[in-house]
């Protein structure tokens, strides 16, 4: 049986090159491509040429340079002339205007603590105006100017939505007067103080005169144990007038009568018994007594106003 082989169409086939030419005239032609580089037609609009220019300004340094410097002196002239902050605070101002007309403008400030501050002083301090928005209160400006008066130890300042201001002040507690050491100009302050030894006003410290005085460079700050003791005996405290620090290292009790009496640098506490004593039990303070030297554990020794010196040991005169 005689096989029939289907002979293969040639590549070079006129048909099928004729039927395959459109496709391939329809692939290779070539697409429209907008021309690589400058446009051919340059915008004409406001910004196109801004935009030229500011590129044309950037690609000269020197220029670009000049003109920072002409602006940053304009931008001096304007912050030293003012007019930068007047506008701000003109801004700043409708702000809080608009801000206080909508109910948020303080109308109350609440004020405690303040025993030996005035009221009105407080105020002054805190700077807050009437109707000022509250959201531009300057809490912690306030707080620091509070803080340098001379009687707050410590203050706190705190909104309240939406027109209330609460200050509360704790105020520093007088233990003492103290009499300064003199000045370069010779003069002596008497000022109050704390019972940790820091000054907190030399003004008005009449109202204080009931408050123990202290003498001396140092006292303030190592007076408090002495002075409780004292206190703690009703008649040596009954007599005392005056504490005076001796260079640092003890105690002079000066009485009410003008009598001296010399307290030693330690043991002081059992002195102060043997004091208690001689002024209840002995009436020493009755007689025509100068000073009273304690500073012996085993002897004490008297002055008198003329001058004649005692001495006691263990309850005996000789």
């Amino acid at each position: 049986m005689r096989s029939v082989k289907p002979q293969r169409k040639m590549r070079g086939n006129p048909r099928n090159n004729a039927a395959r030419a459109p496709a391939r005239a329809a692939r290779e032609k070539p697409s429209a491509q907008k021309p690589f580089g400058r446009r051919e037609h340059l915008r004409g609009d406001i910004f196109a040429r801004t935009g030229r220019r500011l590129r044309a300004v950037f690609s000269r340094p020197m220029l670009m340079m000049s003109g920072a410097v002409v602006i940053f002196a304009l931008l001096a002239a304007l912050f030293v002339s003012g007019a930068i902050g007047r506008g701000i605070g003109a801004v700043n101002r409708a702000i809080d205007t608009v801000v206080a007309d909508a109910g948020f403008g303080i109308s109350e400030i609440h004020i405690t603590g303040n025993s030996h501050t005035p009221y009105r002083q407080v105020l002054a301090v805190l700077g807050m105006q009437p109707g000022q928005s509250i959201f531009s209160a300057d809490l912690t400006g306030a707080r620091a100017r509070l803080a340098h008066l001379d009687w707050i130890a410590s203050a706190e300042v705190h909104r309240r939505y939406p027109d209330a201001i609460f200050v509360t002040l704790v105020e520093k507690r007088p233990f003492a007067l103290w009499q300064t050491p003199p000045d370069a100009s010779g003069i002596s302050h008497i000022a109050v103080v704390e019972r940790s030894g820091g000054v907190i006003t030399t003004q008005g410290v009449e109202k204080f005169h009931r408050l123990p005085k202290l003498v001396g460079r140092g006292a303030p700050a190592a007076a408090a144990d002495l002075v409780d003791a004292v206190q703690a005996h009703r008649a040596v405290a009954a007599r005392t007038a005056a504490y005076a620090y001796q260079s640092g290292r003890r105690w002079n009790l000066i009485l009410d009568d003008g009598v001296l009496v010399k307290l030693p640098e330690t043991g002081w506490h059992k002195q102060l018994d043997v004091l208690e004593r001689l002024i209840i039990d002995d009436a020493i303070l009755e007689r025509d007594i100068a000073e009273i030297d304690l500073r012996s554990s085993t002897h004490y020794f008297f002055v008198l106003k003329s001058g004649e010196k005692k001495q006691e040991v263990r309850g005996k005169e000789t």
